[in-house]
């Protein structure tokens, strides 16, 4: 039986060599801990913020007789404590982007400069060959989480406009200058609560896509598919 066993060593550092299996597979150590982590975090999140986001627009539920039950009270209570998991998770991606030892998300830059990456990827896309990646990410679907980054990064600041709108206390009153100066660049409120609105439906949107593509990738090539960001490894048919 010819096998190899890598573990990850202690401290974020990981090798990135293969573990070879019988049956003519390699396993590639892709995904940190971290990552992982933050990946599922910031669906958890996408998710409750969706949730009570709607819900703050249009509320349907009737409280109790009772006025110790607020229900809209707990419904922000939840969106504005996982609006804050959302922002913290993406400054943390940012940063293990650009300095986790563990490089291969920044080697994905080569493919998105490289041309003949573009060509690979969209015929690969096309059944018209094999998908071959610098990194862990191809162009197309670096380019993608990028937008989706910047996206992340912009519902993060209307989000926080708007909640420096409202508490004027802590934090808020720490954010309060810079939000009502973007308040009045935007046009006002109500214009930073409508591309808060916007963002929220290229997040759907996304979600929707890239939940797709996941399986139809792991279908297509029968590697880096949904257990990838499970289990933090990928396979490679050899």
């Amino acid at each position: 039986m010819n096998t190899q066993v890598n573990t990850p060593p202690a401290g974020g550092k990981h090798d990135t060599k293969h573990e070879v299996h019988t049956g003519g597979y390699q396993r590639e150590f892709i995904f940190t801990a971290a990552i992982r982590l933050f990946h599922w975090l910031r669906a958890l999140a996408i998710l409750i913020l969706v949730i009570t986001g709607f819900y703050l627009a249009w509320p349907f539920l009737v409280a109790p007789d009772s006025s110790d039950v607020l229900v809209q009270g707990w419904v922000r209570f939840g969106h504005l404590v996982f609006g804050f998991v959302l922002c913290a998770v993406t400054l943390a991606r940012a940063y293990l982007f650009f300095f986790s030892k563990h490089d291969i998300e920044r080697r994905s830059i080569r493919d998105v400069l490289s041309i003949n990456s573009w060509i690979t990827q969209l015929k690969s896309y096309l059944w018209m060959g094999k998908l071959n990646k610098a990194g862990v990410y191809g162009p197309l679907q670096f380019v993608t989480y990028f937008a989706i980054s910047v996206i992340a990064g912009a519902i993060c600041v209307t989000g926080l406009i708007l909640y420096a709108n409202v508490y004027h206390e802590g934090m808020g009153g720490m954010l309060w200058g810079m939000a009502s100066t973007l308040t009045a660049w935007m046009g006002g409120l109500a214009e930073v609560r409508l591309w808060h609105h916007y963002f929220t439906w290229v997040f759907i949107v996304f979600v929707v896509i890239h939940v797709y593509m996941a399986v139809w990738t792991g279908i297509r090539f029968k590697h880096n598919s949904v257990d990838s960001i499970v289990s933090g490894y990928d396979y490679h048919k050899h």
